[in-house]
Protein backbone atom coordinates (compact mmCIF):
# COMPACT_ATOMS: atom_id res chain seq x y z
CA UNK A 1 0.00 0.00 0.00
CA UNK A 2 1.28 3.47 -0.67
CA UNK A 3 2.53 5.60 2.38
CA UNK A 4 0.17 8.73 0.43
CA UNK A 5 -2.96 5.86 0.81
CA UNK A 6 -2.78 6.33 4.38
CA UNK A 7 -5.81 7.95 6.56
CA UNK A 8 -4.37 11.20 7.90
CA UNK A 9 -4.58 10.36 11.39
CA UNK A 10 -1.95 7.13 11.29
CA UNK A 11 1.11 7.98 11.68
CA UNK A 12 4.06 6.71 9.69
CA UNK A 13 5.26 3.76 9.71
CA UNK A 14 8.76 3.99 10.19
CA UNK A 15 11.03 1.34 7.87
CA UNK A 16 12.90 -1.34 9.37
CA UNK A 17 16.41 -0.73 9.90
CA UNK A 18 16.16 3.26 9.54
CA UNK A 19 17.38 5.28 11.85
CA UNK A 20 15.99 8.15 13.27
CA UNK A 21 15.95 11.82 11.45
CA UNK A 22 19.07 13.77 12.97
CA UNK A 23 20.44 10.48 13.64
CA UNK A 24 24.34 9.32 11.39
CA UNK A 25 25.57 5.81 11.52
CA UNK A 26 24.70 3.72 14.15
CA UNK A 27 22.68 4.66 17.02
CA UNK A 28 25.17 6.07 19.90
CA UNK A 29 25.09 8.28 23.16
CA UNK A 30 26.78 11.49 23.14
CA UNK A 31 28.62 12.35 25.50
CA UNK A 32 26.99 14.68 27.49
CA UNK A 33 24.89 11.88 28.10
CA UNK A 34 21.82 13.36 25.36
CA UNK A 35 19.21 10.62 24.19
CA UNK A 36 20.34 9.21 21.27
CA UNK A 37 19.93 10.29 18.01
CA UNK A 38 19.70 14.21 18.62
CA UNK A 39 22.84 16.40 18.93
CA UNK A 40 23.84 17.77 22.46
CA UNK A 41 22.48 20.76 23.85
CA UNK A 42 19.84 20.88 21.11
CA UNK A 43 16.25 20.44 22.02
CA UNK A 44 14.18 17.66 21.56
CA UNK A 45 11.84 17.15 18.93
CA UNK A 46 7.92 18.31 19.86
CA UNK A 47 6.14 14.87 19.98
CA UNK A 48 3.41 14.31 17.18
CA UNK A 49 0.13 16.06 18.37
CA UNK A 50 2.06 18.55 20.71
CA UNK A 51 2.23 21.35 18.06
CA UNK A 52 0.85 20.80 14.80
CA UNK A 53 -2.52 18.89 15.04
CA UNK A 54 -3.64 16.20 12.45
CA UNK A 55 -5.69 17.09 9.31
CA UNK A 56 -9.30 17.06 10.16
CA UNK A 57 -8.91 17.54 13.96
CA UNK A 58 -9.90 20.32 15.84
CA UNK A 59 -7.37 23.46 17.10
CA UNK A 60 -7.51 23.37 20.90
CA UNK A 61 -8.20 27.05 20.60
CA UNK A 62 -10.50 27.17 18.13
CA UNK A 63 -14.76 27.51 19.60
CA UNK A 64 -17.43 25.28 18.58
CA UNK A 65 -19.51 27.25 16.98
CA UNK A 66 -23.01 26.93 18.17
CA UNK A 67 -26.38 26.36 16.29
CA UNK A 68 -28.20 29.15 14.66
CA UNK A 69 -31.58 29.95 16.68
CA UNK A 70 -34.06 31.25 14.84
CA UNK A 71 -34.91 35.41 15.77
CA UNK A 72 -37.54 35.80 17.77
CA UNK A 73 -40.50 37.57 15.68
CA UNK A 74 -41.20 41.55 15.67
CA UNK A 75 -43.80 42.83 17.87
CA UNK A 76 -46.01 44.91 16.44
CA UNK A 77 -46.42 48.19 18.82
CA UNK A 78 -48.38 50.30 15.64
CA UNK A 79 -51.79 51.88 16.49
CA UNK A 80 -53.27 52.59 13.46
CA UNK A 81 -55.90 54.84 16.11
CA UNK A 82 -53.48 56.59 17.62
CA UNK A 83 -50.74 59.36 17.52
CA UNK A 84 -47.43 59.69 15.45
CA UNK A 85 -44.44 58.81 17.96
CA UNK A 86 -42.45 61.75 17.16
CA UNK A 87 -45.20 63.82 17.68
CA UNK A 88 -45.70 63.02 21.01
CA UNK A 89 -41.77 62.76 22.10
CA UNK A 90 -41.67 66.16 20.83
CA UNK A 91 -44.75 67.48 22.79
CA UNK A 92 -43.28 66.03 25.98
CA UNK A 93 -40.26 67.92 25.68
CA UNK A 94 -37.78 65.14 24.28
CA UNK A 95 -36.67 67.68 21.56
CA UNK A 96 -37.84 69.02 18.37
CA UNK A 97 -39.73 66.81 15.73
CA UNK A 98 -36.77 66.27 13.71
CA UNK A 99 -34.56 65.51 16.82
CA UNK A 100 -37.13 63.19 17.37
CA UNK A 101 -36.96 61.89 14.89
CA UNK A 102 -33.09 61.27 14.50
CA UNK A 103 -33.51 59.40 17.96
CA UNK A 104 -35.98 56.99 16.51
CA UNK A 105 -33.48 56.01 13.87
CA UNK A 106 -30.50 55.90 16.03
CA UNK A 107 -32.43 52.88 17.94
CA UNK A 108 -32.65 54.84 21.02
CA UNK A 109 -36.73 54.70 21.23
CA UNK A 110 -38.46 51.95 22.71
CA UNK A 111 -42.05 51.40 23.09
CA UNK A 112 -43.40 48.84 25.24
CA UNK A 113 -39.86 47.71 25.76
CA UNK A 114 -39.40 47.08 21.75
CA UNK A 115 -37.45 49.55 19.83
CA UNK A 116 -38.61 51.40 17.22
CA UNK A 117 -36.61 52.67 14.22
CA UNK A 118 -39.57 53.55 11.79
CA UNK A 119 -41.08 57.15 11.46
CA UNK A 120 -44.44 55.60 10.71
CA UNK A 121 -45.65 54.60 13.97
CA UNK A 122 -48.16 55.80 15.71
CA UNK A 123 -49.20 54.77 19.32
CA UNK A 124 -51.68 55.67 22.22
CA UNK A 125 -49.94 57.66 24.56
CA UNK A 126 -52.60 56.77 27.40
CA UNK A 127 -51.85 52.65 27.37
CA UNK A 128 -48.16 52.61 25.96
CA UNK A 129 -44.91 53.29 27.59
CA UNK A 130 -42.11 55.22 25.78
CA UNK A 131 -38.45 55.34 27.05
CA UNK A 132 -35.75 57.41 25.29
CA UNK A 133 -32.28 55.90 26.14
CA UNK A 134 -33.44 53.83 29.40
CA UNK A 135 -35.54 56.73 30.67
CA UNK A 136 -39.36 56.69 30.48
CA UNK A 137 -41.06 59.88 28.79
CA UNK A 138 -44.18 60.91 30.08
CA UNK A 139 -46.37 61.35 27.32
CA UNK A 140 -50.06 62.18 29.17
CA UNK A 141 -50.22 65.49 29.43
CA UNK A 142 -52.93 65.23 31.91
CA UNK A 143 -50.31 64.49 34.19
CA UNK A 144 -49.42 66.86 37.02
CA UNK A 145 -45.73 66.17 39.41
CA UNK A 146 -45.62 68.81 41.79
CA UNK A 147 -42.96 69.35 44.65
CA UNK A 148 -44.21 71.24 47.53
CA UNK A 149 -42.21 72.00 50.69
CA UNK A 150 -45.19 71.66 53.26
CA UNK A 151 -45.00 74.10 56.23
CA UNK A 152 -45.00 72.87 59.98
CA UNK A 153 -48.64 72.81 61.33
CA UNK A 154 -50.08 71.87 58.24
CA UNK A 155 -51.60 67.73 58.05
CA UNK A 156 -50.99 65.70 55.02
CA UNK A 157 -54.59 65.21 53.99
CA UNK A 158 -56.78 66.48 51.42
CA UNK A 159 -59.75 66.78 53.50
CA UNK A 160 -59.49 66.94 57.56
CA UNK A 161 -62.25 66.40 59.40
CA UNK A 162 -61.24 68.52 61.97
CA UNK A 163 -60.69 71.38 60.23
CA UNK A 164 -57.13 72.27 60.63
CA UNK A 165 -54.50 73.21 57.98
CA UNK A 166 -54.45 70.56 55.43
CA UNK A 167 -52.79 70.28 51.81
CA UNK A 168 -56.79 71.35 50.23
CA UNK A 169 -55.72 75.02 51.47
CA UNK A 170 -52.85 74.69 48.89
CA UNK A 171 -54.10 72.52 45.88
CA UNK A 172 -57.33 72.30 46.46
CA UNK A 173 -58.65 74.81 43.56
CA UNK A 174 -57.05 71.82 41.12
CA UNK A 175 -59.24 70.15 38.36
CA UNK A 176 -57.09 67.05 39.07
CA UNK A 177 -57.29 64.71 42.04
CA UNK A 178 -53.56 64.61 43.69
CA UNK A 179 -52.38 61.96 45.34
CA UNK A 180 -49.55 62.64 48.12
CA UNK A 181 -46.46 60.46 48.03
CA UNK A 182 -46.14 59.45 51.68
CA UNK A 183 -46.72 61.43 55.01
CA UNK A 184 -44.86 63.74 56.99
CA UNK A 185 -46.71 64.25 60.28
CA UNK A 186 -47.99 68.05 61.46
CA UNK A 187 -45.03 69.11 63.22
CA UNK A 188 -42.66 67.67 60.15
CA UNK A 189 -41.85 70.34 57.36
CA UNK A 190 -40.04 70.01 53.73
CA UNK A 191 -40.47 68.11 50.56
CA UNK A 192 -43.44 66.48 50.00
CA UNK A 193 -44.15 64.94 46.23
CA UNK A 194 -47.87 65.51 44.58
CA UNK A 195 -49.49 64.13 41.73
CA UNK A 196 -52.21 62.19 39.79
CA UNK A 197 -50.02 59.35 38.82
CA UNK A 198 -51.19 56.72 41.28
CA UNK A 199 -49.32 54.44 40.02
CA UNK A 200 -45.92 56.16 40.55
CA UNK A 201 -46.83 57.32 43.64
CA UNK A 202 -47.42 53.97 45.03
CA UNK A 203 -43.96 52.83 44.29
CA UNK A 204 -42.32 55.61 45.44
CA UNK A 205 -43.70 55.20 48.87
CA UNK A 206 -43.35 51.35 49.06
CA UNK A 207 -40.52 49.78 50.84
CA UNK A 208 -40.34 47.04 48.44
CA UNK A 209 -38.89 49.60 45.79
CA UNK A 210 -36.45 51.19 48.23
CA UNK A 211 -36.74 54.54 46.90
CA UNK A 212 -34.50 56.54 49.43
CA UNK A 213 -36.01 59.13 51.91
CA UNK A 214 -33.48 61.71 53.59
CA UNK A 215 -34.10 63.94 56.62
CA UNK A 216 -32.74 66.56 58.62
CA UNK A 217 -33.01 66.10 62.05
CA UNK A 218 -31.94 68.35 65.11
CA UNK A 219 -31.67 66.13 67.96
CA UNK A 220 -30.55 66.23 71.43
CA UNK A 221 -26.75 66.18 71.87
CA UNK A 222 -23.88 65.46 72.08
CA UNK A 223 -24.32 62.00 69.30
CA UNK A 224 -22.05 59.74 70.24
CA UNK A 225 -19.99 57.23 67.60
CA UNK A 226 -21.75 54.67 68.36
CA UNK A 227 -25.24 55.94 67.60
CA UNK A 228 -24.66 55.93 63.82
CA UNK A 229 -23.58 51.82 64.13
CA UNK A 230 -26.43 51.02 66.31
CA UNK A 231 -28.71 52.78 63.65
CA UNK A 232 -27.61 51.01 61.02
CA UNK A 233 -27.32 47.39 62.19
CA UNK A 234 -31.28 48.14 63.16
CA UNK A 235 -32.79 48.80 66.40
CA UNK A 236 -36.38 47.28 67.72
CA UNK A 237 -39.68 49.44 67.83
CA UNK A 238 -42.78 48.39 68.96
CA UNK A 239 -44.02 47.65 65.26
CA UNK A 240 -41.05 45.84 64.32
CA UNK A 241 -36.89 46.34 63.82
CA UNK A 242 -35.81 49.59 61.40
CA UNK A 243 -32.56 50.37 60.36
CA UNK A 244 -31.08 53.34 58.30
CA UNK A 245 -29.50 52.92 54.76
CA UNK A 246 -27.41 56.27 55.98
CA UNK A 247 -26.43 58.05 59.04
CA UNK A 248 -24.51 61.30 59.56
CA UNK A 249 -23.46 63.99 61.89
CA UNK A 250 -24.12 67.43 60.03
CA UNK A 251 -23.45 69.76 62.59
CA UNK A 252 -23.03 69.72 66.38
CA UNK A 253 -23.73 72.57 69.32
CA UNK A 254 -24.01 72.72 72.99
CA UNK A 255 -26.58 70.59 73.60
CA UNK A 256 -27.89 69.32 70.29
CA UNK A 257 -26.97 68.29 67.26
CA UNK A 258 -27.98 68.22 63.55
CA UNK A 259 -27.94 64.44 61.83
CA UNK A 260 -29.03 63.03 58.51
CA UNK A 261 -30.67 60.05 58.41
CA UNK A 262 -31.31 58.28 55.08
CA UNK A 263 -34.51 55.58 54.93
CA UNK A 264 -36.69 54.05 52.71
CA UNK A 265 -38.83 52.83 55.03
CA UNK A 266 -42.35 55.06 55.81
CA UNK A 267 -43.83 53.88 58.69
CA UNK A 268 -45.31 56.43 60.63
CA UNK A 269 -42.72 58.70 63.19
CA UNK A 270 -40.28 56.10 62.21
CA UNK A 271 -37.62 59.27 62.00
CA UNK A 272 -38.68 60.62 65.51
CA UNK A 273 -38.96 56.86 67.10
CA UNK A 274 -36.34 55.22 65.77
CA UNK A 275 -33.81 58.48 67.44
CA UNK A 276 -35.88 58.81 70.42
CA UNK A 277 -34.85 55.09 70.69
CA UNK A 278 -31.12 55.61 70.48
CA UNK A 279 -31.54 58.20 73.14
CA UNK A 280 -31.45 61.31 70.62
CA UNK A 281 -35.37 63.11 70.73
CA UNK A 282 -35.90 64.96 67.95
CA UNK A 283 -36.43 68.64 68.52
CA UNK A 284 -36.80 69.38 64.70
CA UNK A 285 -37.11 67.63 61.32
CA UNK A 286 -37.07 68.45 57.81
CA UNK A 287 -37.21 66.07 54.65
CA UNK A 288 -35.26 67.08 52.25
CA UNK A 289 -35.08 64.48 49.27
CA UNK A 290 -37.37 62.15 47.58
CA UNK A 291 -35.33 59.84 45.71
CA UNK A 292 -33.64 61.99 42.82
CA UNK A 293 -35.78 65.03 43.78
CA UNK A 294 -34.26 67.49 46.74
CA UNK A 295 -36.33 70.31 48.21
CA UNK A 296 -33.24 72.74 47.45
CA UNK A 297 -34.30 76.43 47.87
CA UNK A 298 -38.00 75.71 47.58
CA UNK A 299 -39.66 78.40 50.15
CA UNK A 300 -41.71 77.09 53.00
CA UNK A 301 -45.59 76.48 51.67
CA UNK A 302 -44.10 77.21 47.70
CA UNK A 303 -44.89 74.28 45.23
CA UNK A 304 -43.31 74.00 41.91
CA UNK A 305 -43.91 71.66 38.56
CA UNK A 306 -41.17 69.07 38.18
CA UNK A 307 -39.29 69.30 34.84
CA UNK A 308 -39.18 66.66 32.45
CA UNK A 309 -35.48 65.25 33.37
CA UNK A 310 -36.89 65.04 37.21
CA UNK A 311 -40.16 62.85 35.80
CA UNK A 312 -38.10 60.81 34.39
CA UNK A 313 -35.42 60.07 37.33
CA UNK A 314 -38.82 59.88 39.47
CA UNK A 315 -40.08 56.79 36.93
CA UNK A 316 -36.43 55.79 36.89
CA UNK A 317 -36.05 55.23 40.96
CA UNK A 318 -39.17 53.61 41.13
CA UNK A 319 -38.46 51.22 37.90
CA UNK A 320 -41.33 52.18 35.40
Amino acid sequence: MSEYSRSPRQPRKRQSGSAPKGATGARSTSKSGSKPGFKSGSKPAPKRGAGARFAGSTKPSQPTKLPTRPASPPVDVHDPQGVRLQKLMAAAGVGSRRVCENLIEQGRVEVDGHVVTELGVRINPRAQVVHVDGVRVNLDEDRVYLAFNKPKGVVTTMNDDLGRVSLADYVGNREQRLFHVGRLDADTEGLLLLTNDGDLAHRLQHPSHGVLKTYLATVRGPVGKDVGRQLRQGVELEDGPVQVDSFKVVDSQPGKAIVEVVLHEGRKHVVRRMLEAVGHPVLDLVRTEVGPIRLADLRSGRMRRLNKAEVGALYKAAGL
